[in-house]
């Protein structure tokens, strides 16, 4: 298990929040230290290595791993780690955990690719079935890059700032009509070990990668735990890696409460872990709704 060069517990700033909800994203330099980021893109690898051996990668070699905890347990560190946390519960609360989760490995592409639309807002159904203008935020993802995405074409994190308070993008009739890139589009450029946060609303994709540089990340969107996961994690608690969680990772991946619906609400929050981190931390704010017990 990796050992996370833990600073304090300290909640987002006022400007970062500010410029979160004025973009719908921010991007945090040097998040994981250099052991961090080999530890972390050695275990994507070594995963990616093994489904290529096993003929699971996609016609371009690429891999687009859901649920990787249940894959990688290596990679827990990266659920809670402080320097990248502090904004999932300064902005969602205690009540959490992660419902949607993937790693990704694109290799460079040898033939232009024709401008197929993957546009898109998380959350799926959630986009069809809430009828606010806008829709609640409801999750919150965190990005972490185990390579070089300092340039633009190189696989990546794309968006439209500012764009996660739009319901509605124009686009094609359909995905298999190629169709150009929506005006405002920008590649978000970052250094390995760097952090991108981001509403689940705000109206992303990724960029072709062309480079010589294999694009690695890590994603885990984290979202109430009265919203049902998507990961699929059922089989964690009978892994030796479980003994090695600390119990705010096991309920992040779905493993306190028990399942009944009371817990899930944050209806016991003495018993919720990361409630009780905060509280022993001093960091239960009154002034944020979500970590009001």
């Amino acid at each position: 298990m990796t050992q996370v060069e833990a600073p304090a517990w300290t909640p987002m700033t006022a400007q970062e929040r500010e410029a979160f909800d004025r973009d719908g994203y921010i991007v945090v330099p040097s998040v994981l230290s250099e052991s961090e980021i080999e530890a972390g893109r050695a275990a994507i690898l070594g995963y990616y290595e093994k489904q290529k051996s096993e003929g699971k990668l996609s016609a371009t070699g690429a891999l687009h791993q859901l649920s990787p905890i249940a894959h990688v347990p290596e990679l827990a560190f990266l659920i809670d780690h402080p320097k990248a946390f502090k904004y999932i519960w300064s902005l969602l609360g205690w009540n959490l955990h992660i419902y949607h989760s993937h790693i990704d490995v694109h290799p460079q592409l040898h033939e232009k690719q024709k401008d197929w639309w993957h546009w898109h807002q998380d959350g799926g159904r959630q986009n069809r079935e809430i009828e606010t203008d806008p829709r609640p935020m409801l999750s919150v993802k965190l990005a972490y890059w185990f390579s070089d995405v300092s340039e633009t074409g190189r696989g990546n994190f794309t968006v439209l700032p500012g764009s996660h308070k739009t319901n509605w993008l124009p686009g094609p009739p359909s995905r298999g009509v190629p169709w150009p890139q929506p005006e405002g589009a920008t590649q978000i450029t970052a250094n390995a070990g760097d952090l991108v946060v981001f509403d689940r609303r705000i109206w992303h994709a990724r960029s072709d990668n062309y480079s010589d540089i294999t694009r690695v990340g890590a994603f885990f969107g984290y979202t109430p735990r009265w919203i049902a996961m998507r990961d699929e994690n059922a089989e964690l608690p009978n892994t030796p890696a479980w003994n090695d969680l600390n119990d705010v990772q096991k309920q992040l991946l779905g493993g306190f409460g028990n399942g009944d619906g009371d817990h899930q609400w944050g209806h016991y929050p003495e018993t919720t872990p990361l409630y009780g981190a905060l509280k022993e931390r001093g960091l239960l704010d009154s002034s944020i709704p979500a970590l009001i017990p």
